[in-house]
């Protein structure tokens, strides 16, 4: 309850008998305003998506794997099933046969998201020019 509820000079008085409402909106009751123009509900699926790879880590790196540009492509299909396609820093990478999983799990726990295909891609190698702005000042490499 406000604070200015409990300070305020009025008084409420409940009545026993029926309560008039008056309505002076001239919008039909029940009907909800539509999305805006443009708006596409897989837009804002998407940023979820890269926002749980986002989470993902190369335990060696302290920088998620999209920063590190590890991530190539993502997709989404009209019934919300993505596909990425990511690669490794190294094929011999200690994580290699847990961070795919670990990334695939997290899209498939965000909401709306049906199914999740992963596939490790080795072309193009990464290398550090894929890394974003971000990544490099987080690992001090300008």
């Amino acid at each position: 309850m406000p604070d200015e509820a409990l300070t305020s000079s009025e008084t409420t008085t409940p009545t026993n008998g029926p309560t008039d409402i008056q309505v002076t909106d001239s919008k039909p009751q029940g009907t909800m305003p539509g999305p805006p123009e443009g708006y596409d509900p897989r837009e804002e699926l998407m940023d979820r998506v890269v926002a749980a790879i986002k989470t993902c880590y190369d335990p060696e790196i302290p920088v998620d794997i999209w920063e590190l540009g590890l991530v190539y492509r993502v997709d989404m299909d009209a019934n919300r099933n993505v596909e990425i396609d990511m690669t490794l820093t190294s094929p011999m990478c200690p994580v290699a046969g847990e961070l795919p999983e670990q990334v695939r799990q997290a899209v498939l726990g965000v909401e709306d998201v049906n199914d999740v295909k992963l596939e490790l891609v080795w072309e193009p190698p990464w290398h550090q020019g894929m890394m974003s702005e971000v990544a490099r000042l987080q690992l001090d490499m300008f």
